[in-house]
């Protein structure tokens, strides 16, 4: 029986997850031209990454940071929205919530059903699954080349900034539609992740 993951590991899959997602959504949602990513072998699946280098550096930088604030235990949410470059308005709103486990009430609960790898690594397969499979219900994006991306991070108030990320609002849509998604367990964390579009 493989060992379940601790608090670097754990850190270390979720930013690895949330490197692949941001990847998967942009090719499927075609925010970026398909050839601009080419096919990565990973949990068991055939993935696809961008092979832009100004694209790959700033998801880097993104995951750099989130991956420190992990770590700190101050990040507790991650938002990837697509926005149409004319109207300035948040289209879709991919959320991955994550809690960590030895802060919450029923941590030790939890903690008991606490994954192997074998067993993260499966549900992580069936979530990325889902997100690939996302296109089969949200509505088409018609205008080629037109939308664009940000990621949200929710930290607490005690976490170090760096100047490149600024305030920003929640960037909600109202009055969309919501699809809950599946979610993981590691040792130290929990990953749930849903979308919501507008309709």
């Amino acid at each position: 029986m493989s060992k379940a993951i601790p608090l670097k590991g754990s850190t270390r899959v979720i930013t690895e997850f949330f490197e692949y997602s941001i990847n998967s959504i942009l090719y499927q949602r075609g925010v970026y031209p398909a050839d601009d990513f080419s096919p990565a072998k990973k949990y068991g699946l055939t993935l696809l990454k961008t092979h832009d280098d100004e694209l790959k550096s700033y998801i880097r930088k993104i995951l750099l940071q989130v991956h420190k604030w992990l770590l700190g235990g101050k990040c507790n949410k991650l938002v990837l929205c697509i926005v149409d470059k004319d109207e300035g308005e948040v289209v879709e709103r991919w959320a991955f919530e994550i809690s960590h486990l030895s802060q919450t009430d029923d941590s030790e609960d939890i903690k008991d059903e606490a994954n192997t790898k074998t067993e993260t690594q499966n549900q992580i397969r069936g979530l990325i699954r889902q997100i690939t499979a996302s296109v089969t219900f949200l509505p088409e994006l018609t205008k080629e080349g037109s939308y664009t991306f940000n990621v949200l991070a929710y930290t607490d108030a005690y976490a170090k900034v760096p100047l490149e990320w600024a305030d920003s609002e929640s960037k909600e849509i109202v009055d969309g539609e919501i699809v809950q998604l599946k979610e993981f367990l590691t040792e130290d964390h929990k990953v749930s992740a849903q979308v919501s579009y507008k309709t």
